[in-house]
């Protein structure tokens, strides 16, 4: 299974202190094997297939979509202070941390800000924790009308977000922008009139489950 550059350190470190008490313990080796093989986990980065269709938003994050709330977005991206529906991805230890475009366009704006690490399911994540936002504007848009932001945040365990696009750089539906060590959440802030598809509680994938189509 591919893995995830970032993770290579890690499971170099992971794979090393395992053998070094496989030399020395046995079962000390046996009992540490299980996190070395969850690190391998962690890190992976499976191909995914993304829908084709005009109009719509996928999911950028793997992990669990939190209930819908209308919520204002981060302040530093400028789409205003008016409320919009936010869906939140939250992803435990156990999920594909590899995150992906929601739609094909141009970065408008990214900010970090660093924060606290609340428990990432929690609402208040959304507000106080460390987060990077993108403000996405859609192909072929020329005014502001549909850009949404896509906010990256640490989590009780996270301490590690990682973005690689930058402001003004085009971006492709499913194509990787980042990842998030070790557990965290993706919120998504919709544009006025979308129409949500995706329904809270279920289990989403990155790049593959659609959260909404543009009204």
């Amino acid at each position: 299974m591919p893995i995830h550059r970032e993770g290579w350190p890690f499971i170099a470190l992971f794979a090393c202190v395992n053998l070094l008490a496989f030399l020395l313990a046995p079962s000390l080796g046996w009992l540490l094997l299980p996190l070395t093989i969850w690190c391998i986990a962690f890190f992976r980065d499976p191909e995914r297939s993304t829908p084709d269709g005009e109009g719509l938003i996928i999911c950028p994050a793997d992990g669990k979509l939190l209930p819908l709330v209308d919520a204002v977005p981060p302040e530093e991206l400028g789409l205003g202070p008016a409320p919009r529906p936010r869906l939140s991805v939250f992803m435990n230890v156990f999920n594909v941390h590899v995150n992906r475009n929601p739609v094909t366009g141009t970065i408008i704006a990214k900010s970090y800000r660093p924060g606290k690490f609340f428990d990432a399911s929690f609402d208040k994540a959304s507000i106080h924790n460390e987060r990077m936002s993108l403000r996405l504007r859609p192909q072929g848009q020329t005014s502001d009308a549909r850009d949404l932001a896509v906010v990256q945040i640490a989590g009780l365990v996270a301490r590690r977000i990682i973005c690689d696009v930058g402001q003004g750089e085009g971006v492709q539906r499913g194509g990787r922008f980042g990842i998030i060590r070790f557990g965290s959440r993706v919120d998504v802030y919709l544009p006025p009139g979308c129409t949500v598809l995706a329904e809270p509680g279920t289990m989403v994938r990155a790049g593959q489950t659609i959260l909404a189509r543009f009204g």
